[in-house]
This record gives structure tokens, sequence and C-alpha cells, in this order.
């Protein structure tokens, strides 16, 4: 069996349950980290194996492990093992396909959301699945790689006045998925930025590359809207939970986050409504180009139309023409002309059709 898939088709004829990684291999180093604390203690440490987790566990500290990388599936399924995780859960960590969800067990609650990041081009979004399981003092955090998403957690948990460190497993959830949503607004300011830019250059100047930028902007929309969707639903049905491993005044600071993804969700609406817009305004915009252009040649042309009619009849060699031997019939043919010219040009001006 590979060790790691780039796509979930490859696993096509593997049995249910079957561990296999699929997603983008990162290059760097697995590791996992292990944070125990409680209100009078706070302690973090890199374990080199899930045994070393049992001997931490208590009823009176809150443990939490963050596993960074997923291609080491040996490990995944050693916690599979230990603490009793559903095959089909263990296969969904490590396929990183995975759209955001919720499933509630005896034992244990596992989540699925996605971290969004601007890309460097900003023209793309870098997406991080982040697994969770919750258990009773212990949270179990799977991450793709190695990055500064929970730094803000863990100086939080530096503070022993803060609540993170008085209270359960189930606000650990919260702050997590909380710093997750967290991020969603960076994304939303950083594209609430760019559009504005796109709209105004879109106005000054409509190029082909602006409709590119604007067909860019338009795909990662209809990808965030994938994981946006999904994830308000997922917490929705956590505010309605009845689990046990959930107390019931931290079910209302999950609200404070669903309403924080519906405001990111109507505002990538909004930025939608906003591209649409934007392509009809450079359909218009070429569209009115090409006006004032076909607008300029067609006044040549009516200017041409009297002068070309004029030369084709003094072009015809006909002897009885008496003009042709007048002597001054060539200047004053070229004052005929000028005279045609100046006319139709302030007879246009006049009309504002130029």
């Amino acid at each position: 069996m590979p060790e790691s898939l780039s796509y979930a088709s490859e696993k096509s004829g593997l049995p249910p349950g079957s561990l296999v990684h699929v997603g983008e291999v990162h290059d760097h180093e697995h590791k996992i980290t292990l944070i125990n604390y409680n209100k009078t203690k706070l302690e973090k440490r890199i374990v080199k194996s899930i045994e070393e987790i049992l001997t931490f566990q208590s009823d009176d500290t809150v443990t939490w492990v963050i596993i960074d990388g997923l291609k080491e599936v040996s490990i995944i399924d050693a916690i599979g093992q230990h603490f009793d995780i559903h095959a089909l859960v263990l296969e969904d960590i490590l396929n990183t396909h995975q759209r955001p969800k919720y499933e509630e067990f005896d034992s244990y609650l596992y989540l699925v959301i996605k971290a969004l990041a601007l890309g460097e081009n900003k023209l793309s979004v870098d997406y991080e699945q982040v697994s969770l399981l919750l258990m009773k003092n212990l949270v179990f955090t799977f991450k793709e790689k190695p990055d500064a998403l929970f730094d803000p957690i863990l100086e939080r948990l530096n503070n022993e006045k803060s609540n993170l460190r008085k209270w359960g497993s189930d606000y650990l959830l919260y702050v997590i998925m909380d710093a997750v949503v967290d991020e969603y607004f960076v994304l939303q300011d950083a594209f609430d930025e760019f559009i504005e830019t796109v709209e105004e250059e879109l106005l000054s100047n409509p190029s082909t590359h602006i409709l590119t930028v604007i067909q860019k902007i338009k795909r990662e929309l209809i990808f965030l809207r994938r994981i946006l969707s999904p994830m308000r639903e997922l917490l929705k049905n956590l505010q309605h939970c009845e689990s046990e491993l959930l107390d019931e005044r931290t079910l209302r600071y999950f609200g404070d986050v669903y309403d924080h993804c519906i405001r990111i969700t109507e505002s990538m609406e909004s930025y939608r409504d906003l591209i649409t817009g934007m392509l009809d305004i450079y359909l218009s915009s070429v569209s009115n180009k090409m006006n004032e252009t076909m607008k300029v040649l067609t006044v040549f042309a009516s200017i041409f139309i009297p002068l070309t009619f004029i030369a084709g009849v003094y072009g015809m060699n006909f002897d009885s023409m008496p003009e042709l031997h007048w002597q001054y019939s060539y200047p004053a043919m070229w004052v005929i002309f000028i005279v045609i010219t100046v006319f139709l040009l302030r007879y246009f001006k006049k009309k504002n059709w130029l």
C-alpha cells in the first residue's frame, strides 16, 4: 500500500477504513507536541510516541496533543488503537480532501475544519485541513504542516488568569475553532482591499489582464463557499449537541463563532455579487470602447464618401468634360475638398458625434 496519495480517487478499490494519507506531502519533520495544563501548572514537551501521552492523562489536567503532519500513518493508527477511535474516523483524518463536518460518538467528538490563509500572489488561498478529536480532558489536533496558527493560543496558555487555564477540554476546542475562524477575517480584509483595487483599475483601464484577475477571484470565491457553507452547518449542529463532553456554558461560546462564520459567509456572498458586477462592467467597457472606435471610423468614412464621389466623377476619362481643361481646375477641386471636410467636421461636432 502506498504511503501517500494525491487524490481520493486513487483509493478506489481499497476496503473502508484503509489508513492511507491522501493529500499534499509537505517537506517537514513530523512532530507531536504535548501540552498539559490546569490552573496552577503548564507543561509543554515534544513526545516521540503515543504511549507517552497516556502517562499525562488525569482528571485534574487538560491534555492537548498537536500532531504536525499526516504522512506518518503509524501514529494515527496508534491513536486509534489506544483511544478506541473508529477506523473510518482515522481514515477521514488522513484524507485532507474532507469537507468541514462534525460527528458525535459515545466517548469522543470528531470535527473537521479548514484553516484559510491568503497565498503569496494574493490571487490564491491556501487551505489546510485541521481535524479535532475531543475527549474527556483530552484534545487531539491533526494538522497538515507546522505553522503559526496556534501561536496566539499558546500565548494565552502562559497566562494563569485566562479562562483557558481554568476551564476544560471543551473550552479548548472552542478556542481552537475561534482561532481558525478569526483567520477568516484576515482573509476577508485582504479580499476587500484587493477587490477594491481591481475595481478601480477596471474602471480606468479595462484590459484582458483585469479579466484574468477577475476570473481567478471568482474561482477562489467558489472554493471558499464550498468550505464556509458546511462550516456554518457544523457550528449550528454543535450548538445543539447533547454530548456530556460539552458544557452548557461552552455552547454559548460556540454560538459566537457561529455568528462570526455567518458574517464571513455574507461577506463572501457580497464579493461574489461584486465580481459578477465587475464582469458586467468589463463587458460594458469593452463594448463602449468598441463603439467609440467605430464612431471615429464612421466619421472618417462619412467625410471621405463625398470626396471619393467627386474624385470618382472626375476620374472618368471623357473628352467632353469641360472642367478637365480649365486652368485652375486642380486647385479649385482642393478648395472644394477642404470646404466639404471642414463643414462635415463642424456639423458632426454640433451634433455631439465627435
